[in-house]
Formats: structure tokens, C-alpha cells, sequence
């Protein structure tokens, strides 16, 4: 498995007294300090490549990183995942079961149907909008002109302590609500798989795609989003064409490939295959046909 870039006293009789009510304000500020001094204390860390080392290098310093074949251990609070989608079976499993409510998933792609079946479907999960060149540089946060307050986001029981990690080391990151979090999950979803697909097309980068395709990545787009907004239920919030342009060009220098295709393209090529067993039309005929010419199917 390779990780990369990528929780004896005496008895003494007493007798209980109602708890005094506390005012919504003081529940949120008291939330808040809570998540404040968490996000000052040390992670555990699974993988050593770019992104976990920029983690560590936000913190405070005592971080556990836990590299391959070990034992997923390490202080309380959040796990973060910073390995590869397909050696995340190895790292549930060599989470004690008592800890795994704290992994935290980072990666891209579809992962909910994989953690809602293994117990996981609650956790923390990110989406990271943020770049580091090589290991050792500072990251680069992934903010555009359309988005200039940034598109990292997290979800779960961690996200504000995970946030305001992030922010400490100058990125941004939002927190959301599922529904939210869900909408957004998607475009990053759209995102990779439209512009890794175009880009194997034409043997082209990132940037390339965005600025000689664009009409090409563009139709793309707009066709993936619109059959995983209806299979995930979720409304779209429009203007995800410009968006996920404006993205691209803030990481032109990304190479492309269709790769980790059952986390990504691959989940949008089932609901068209199902669509067509049940003798409906292809809700993704461009991208089905895209994966055809790169020959990924």
C-alpha cells in the first residue's frame, strides 16, 4: 500500500442541582472556543506526502503521522486521511473501531456511498481547493476572481477544528451543512472528472483545457452536473461552468488523466449504464462518449 498526498476516587454522595439555561449566544460562543482550543492541540496524520506535511507544518506541533502498514493511533480529536482513495480500506482497518467516528477524508471523488456502507457516512470529509507543489512548499490556496473567498469547504463532526487549522496557515476553508456540502462535493466531483476526461482527449494540461476547450469542457460540465445533481437529489446553485473554469485556471499547471476511475468518472458511467439497461436514454452522452475515445471503457 503506498500513502500519499495526497481518534480509583472515593464516591461522594451529593445531590444534583438543575442546570442553570443557557442563552443560545453563549451556547455558539461557547461552541466556538471549544472548536478554537481543539484546533490548538495535535492531530493524527495517516500519510507523508505533500498535503499531510503541510497539515503539520499549520499545527502546533506534536503531530503523530502514521505512514504505511502502521497502526492507526495517536492523540484524540481528528484523523486525517491524506492517502490515496484506494488505500482507504487499509486505513479503516487499521483504525481501532472506538476511533474511526474521527477519521477525517480528504481525498477527491465520490466517497459516500463507500463510507455509508462501511459505518463512515457522518465523518468529517474536505474538499481541499488547494495546491502544494512539491513537498516542503507552502500550499497555494485555490481562490478565483468568481470565488475570491475560496472553495475549500468541510462537513462533520471535525470541520471547524479542521478550518481553523487551515486558516491559521493563511488558507481559506468554509464549514457547511450536509445539503451544502453535498452541492459542492458534486462540482468538485465535476470538476476533476471534465477536466481529467478533455484533458486526455488532447493530450492537454489543465490550463490547456480551459483555455483551448473551453466549450468543449464547458458542455461537459454542465452535462455532468445536471445528472448528478438529479441522482443525488440536491438543487444546483448555477454558475458551476464559470466556477469550475475560473478553478482551473488558478492550477493550469495540473497535468490530466483518467485515473481512480470507480471514485470518479466511474460513478457518473454507472448511472448511465443503469439509465440504459432500464431503456432510458444516456444522461451523460458526451462524457460516455469522451471515456470511449480515451479508452477507459
Amino acid at each position: 500500500m503506498l500513502l500519499a498526498n495526497k481518534a480509583s476516587a472515593s464516591a461522594v454522595a451529593f445531590k444534583p442541582r438543575a442546570p442553570k439555561p443557557v442563552a443560545r449566544g453563549a451556547n455558539m460562543a461557547c461552541n466556538a472556543t471549544g472548536a478554537n482550543l481543539a484546533s490548538q492541540q495535535p492531530w493524527t496524520i495517516v500519510g507523508s506526502g505533500r498535503i499531510g506535511e503541510a497539515l503539520v507544518a499549520m499545527g502546533p506541533g506534536g503531530d503523530v503521522v502514521v505512514t504505511r502498514g502502521m497502526k492507526v493511533e495517536g492523540p484524540g480529536g481528528p484523523i486525517v486521511v491524506c492517502t490515496r482513495n484506494d488505500d482507504l480500506q487499509t486505513v479503516v482497518d487499521l483504525t481501532p473501531q472506538e476511533r474511526r467516528k474521527d477519521l477525517v477524508f480528504i481525498q477527491n471523488g465520490m466517497l459516500q456511498p463507500w463510507l455509508d456502507a462501511r459505518g463512515l457516512g457522518e465523518n468529517t470529509q474536505v474538499l481541499v481547493y488547494f495546491a502544494v507543489a512539491k513537498k516542503g512548499d507552502a500550499p497555494t490556496d485555490g481562490k478565483t476572481d468568481v470565488n475570491p473567498e475560496g472553495l475549500t469547504a468541510a462537513y462533520g463532526p471535525h470541520a471547524q477544528v479542521i478550518a481553523n487549522r487551515l486558516h491559521k496557515g493563511g488558507l481559506s476553508c468554509k464549514v457547511l451543512g450536509k445539503r451544502d456540502f453535498t452541492v459542492a462535493m458534486l462540482e468538485k466531483l465535476v470538476w476533476i472528472s471534465a477536466f481529467m476526461a478533455v484533458g486526455a482527449k488532447h493530450k492537454a494540461n489543465v490550463g490547456e483545457v480551459e483555455k483551448h476547450h473551453g466549450e468543449e469542457v464547458g458542455a461537459l460540465i454542465a452535462e455532468l452536473c445536471a445528472a448528478g445533481a438529479t441522482e443525488l437529489g440536491v438543487p444546483l446553485h448555477g454558475g458551476e461552468v464559470a466556477r469550475l473554469k475560473a478553478y482551473a485556471s488558478s492550477v493550469a499547471h495540473f497535468p490530466t488523466a483518467v485515473k481512480e476511475f470507480p471514485w470518479r468518472n466511474g460513478w457518473f458511467y454507472q448511472i448511465s449504464q443503469r439509465h440504459l439497461a432500464e431503456g432510458r436514454r444516456d444522461p451523460c452522452p458526451m462524457h460516455t462518449a469522451l471515456l470511449k475515445k480515451v479508452g477507459a471503457i
